[in-house]
């Protein structure tokens, strides 16, 4: 669905793309994973058609955007990370708005069904005949998701889509993103929200500087990138009637195992990142248990939390984020 191989652009001296390649298939939701200015805005225009590279290829379901955009547009939609809506209409109004600017006939009942069923998918069908301005930045963002599905698209390119989202927005659009992967849409959805693309992702891209330096699944990303998993230890304190070992304790306990990386101590809480698996792999536990329960501790939790995204993406990009 979508193919770009080797695609270069400069801004004068500066070098916003240097030779990036990426071939994504149906049902694949991207996450596109990068610094301000490292390129991903710059991909997407480039793949909509609003902006054209210096060297290289960029193919949308088969189509090339400079030399047949329009077919490009039907079968492609774009949300950029500013979303611009128009206040003084209502919801169906913005939509029926757009839905004529695609083409969709307002004589039969096309228009309507089609307008009926992004409302429902985005979870807007109340908010309907509310005015635009009246609505939280979430269902706003939302609407603007409601927006590109109109033309029924195959493929979707999201920049930002969460930016400026309370947790409860940010889930409720990832569940709407989840839901495009399973009708077998093609998404690219960029985001500095880290664990939001963790969840969600089928794969994920990480660009820094106009170098695409890894592209894949998200576990070969955790292991190539070296970070290890963490696991939270939550310890129970002592009573007269049941001794216990101290966290500062355990944690000294820990300290020099070649299988542990570092220990931190919060309160009654360890929390103890392991040193990286192998790929394919995974470090076992028990080991941890076991040194746990010999040094007298008394565990009251014990929490694998996996690889952390957020270590994995500043391991790859060696922290570079300005």
């Amino acid at each position: 669905m979508i193919s770009i191989e080797n695609l270069h652009k400069r801004f004068g001296t500066l070098v916003a793309l240097d030779g990036i390649s990426l071939n994504l298939g149906p049902g694949e939701l991207f996450g596109f994973i990068g610094p301000n200015g490292a390129g991903k805005s710059t991909t997407m225009k480039i793949l909509c058609g609003l902006m054209r590279q210096d060297a290289g290829d960029a193919v949308v379901c088969g189509f090339d955007p400079r030399t047949n955009p329009n077919a490009v547009k039907r079968c492609l939609g774009y949300m950029p990370d500013f979303l611009g809506v128009y206040d003084d209409l209502t919801v169906d109004e913005y939509l029926q708005f757009f839905a004529a600017a695609f083409g969709i006939p307002a004589r039969n009942a096309k228009r309507r069904s089609v307008i009926d069923s992004v409302l429902q998918l985005t979870d807007l069908t109340e908010k309907r005949h509310a005015m635009v301005d009246s609505l939280s930045r979430g269902m706003q963002q939302r609407l603007g998701v409601a927006r590109v599905l109109l033309h029924e698209p195959k493929v979707l390119l999201l920049d930002e889509p969460a930016s400026g989202l309370d947790p409860r927005a940010r889930i409720e659009l990832r569940e709407i993103l989840v839901t495009l992967r399973q009708m077998g849409k093609t998404l690219m959805v960029s985001s500095h929200i880290l664990s939001e693309l963790g969840e969600m992702c089928t794969s994920i891209g990480i660009i820094e500087r106009g170098k695409l330096i890894y592209a894949g699944s998200l576990e070969q990303a955790l292991a190539k990138s070296g970070a290890g998993e963490r696991v939270a230890v939550t310890l129970e304190a002592a009573t007269d009637q049941l001794p216990a070992t101290s966290p500062q304790q355990a944690a000294l306990a820990l300290e020099g195992d070649p299988r542990i990386a570092r220990v931190t101590v919060e309160d009654q809480n360890l929390l103890v990142d392991l040193v990286p698996a192998p790929i394919g792999g995974r470090l076992s536990h028990h080991f941890l248990i076991e040194k746990l329960v010999a040094c007298g501790a008394r565990i009251g939790s014990f929490t694998p939390r996996g690889v952390r995204l957020e270590d994995a993406f500043l391991r790859l990009t060696k922290g570079a984020l300005n």
